[in-house]
């Protein structure tokens, strides 16, 4: 260790570094997901890119692994013995309002870049989550509440400044180093550590959207309806279902706690009126425990699908559906309804509108086929693991007739790491690609800790 963390190399960064056993260490290494606990040999509190710079470097020259580290919401392998950089202090947002773009830094969460651009009536293609990471988030495709709209996050990318392997800071655009930037939207963090990106702006400035929560008894009838009704509406609903068993806590509504709930998010970003009547449809289904469905500011896209914000120790995974019949439908009711007791949540989330079509600029990310995204997520209890693994396990397999056999690589878990599991987010040519211009830019796969994509 006194070789790794010599005090030569802790001179080389502005920001602060944490060797194990310093004060703040635990704090800079813990991220959202707990799930994954990383032992780095050092951290770097990057303040820019020049302290990413000599990280890499540093790391490489030690033959260590580099690892990143922003929110934390997807981890993958632990850091243990690499060199972690903690990006949560880059967390500068510029608006050009008159372009529709933002330069958004490395550290920086969804909810920044909303209070930066939703003043001028622009929005972001954030996630449903205002809490995650928008680098991380968008290197691997993003996938949010205005993507049925206008396609992935990363389809819209202007550019990226990212160091390589060989410690480069490189300028990444369309016009520059084309090659890499096909590779970094989608390939997650494989090919570098970005320190800055040029995202487009769209102008959406309310949705009609908000959440339907039907009791138990209503959720076979909520979600042959809910199949049905999706196959029918315009690129601008976005929306998607969770199976839930509400747990008996103050912290949850009263009409919710401790009930099974079908919870339909909804999120329209065209006309309210057209919301309302496409809403309408779903509303007619019957009483609902809970109805906070109306126009809202954009700035309150959190509000729909209200995820956690305390860290946790979750496990999940997802696959990718091709379709979903009433066959589809009785089968995730029988695995995931009020009557299975499963140990996890499920959400069946609408892709299918611009996600299916290919980007102006050509990206690496997958699963332009598909027409839902099933996700199942559980608290890590460390007396039940193998039984969660077997359940979500059983729910994957028993749903693989509708499956596309892909996966949405933000959306893999803990348990999704090897290199064959990673490989189904892609088409095989596009892995093959990948595979390629790793061997050209981190032949050593110095950033492997991640859903990786080996050197060829």
């Amino acid at each position: 260790m006194t070789a790794v963390t010599s005090l030569t190399w802790m001179n080389d960064f502005t920001g602060p570094v944490f060797q194990p056993g310093d004060g703040g260490y635990d704090g800079e290494r813990s991220g959202f997901n707990l799930a994954v606990e990383h032992r780095p040999a050092l951290i770097v509190g990057a303040t820019g890119a020049e302290d990413v710079r000599a990280a890499v470097t540093s790391a490489a020259s030690r033959g260590l692994p580099v690892a990143v580290l922003a929110t934390g919401h997807g981890p993958a392998v632990t850091a243990d013995g690499a060199v972690l950089v903690n990006t949560r202090r880059m967390n500068g947002v510029q608006v050009d309002a008159a372009a529709a773009t933002a330069r958004v830094e490395a550290g920086v969460r969804w909810q920044r870049v909303l209070e930066a651009t939703t003043p001028y009536g622009l929005a972001p293609l954030n996630g449903s989550s205002p809490n995650v990471g928008a680098v991380g988030y968008t290197l691997g495709g993003g996938a949010g509440l205005l993507g049925r709209r206008y396609g992935y996050a990363a389809d819209h990318v202007r550019g990226f400044e990212v160091v390589t392997a060989d410690g480069r800071l490189r300028q990444v655009s369309a016009d520059l180093e084309p090659d890499l930037f096909w590779a970094l939207r989608g390939g997650k963090g494989n090919f570098g550590v970005v320190v800055a990106m040029e995202i487009d702006l769209f102008p959406v400035a309310r949705l009609y959207g908000g959440g339907l929560y039907f009791p138990a008894e209503a959720t076979s009838d909520v979600l042959h309806a809910y199949a049905e009704w999706a196959a029918a509406v315009p690129e601008e609903m976005a929306s998607s279902v969770m199976l839930i068993h509400y747990p008996d806590d103050p912290a949850v509504p009263g009409p919710l706690r401790g009930r099974f709930v079908t919870h339909v998010r909804i999120a329209h970003s065209g006309p309210a009126e057209e919301g309302e009547r496409l809403t309408r449809q779903l509303r007619d289904l019957g009483p609902r425990l809970l109805d906070t469905v109306g126009e809202m500011p954009y700035a309150q896209v959190g509000s729909i699908h209200h995820e956690p914000t305390e860290p946790a120790a979750a496990y999940d995974t997802n696959v990718l559906l091709g379709h979903l019949d009433a066959h589809a439908v009785d089968t995730l009711v029988s695995l995931a309804g009020p009557e299975a007791d499963a140990p996890f949540v499920v959400e069946l989330r609408h892709f299918g509108g611009a996600y299916a079509r290919p980007p102006a600029v050509p990206n690496a990310v997958g699963g332009r086929d598909a027409a839902f995204s099933l996700y199942s997520g559980s608290l890590l209890d460390p007396d039940r693991i193998e039984e969660n693994r077997l359940a979500h396990g059983t729910l994957n397999d028993k749903m693989r007739p509708w499956c596309t056999g892909g996966s949405f690589v933000n959306f893999l878990g803990i348990d999704d790491a090897g290199v064959e599991r990673v490989r189904t987010a892609y088409t095989p040519a596009d892995f093959t690609r990948l595979t390629e211009l790793k061997s050209r830019y981190d032949p050593q796969n110095l950033f492997r800790i991640n859903h990786n994509i080996p050197p060829r």
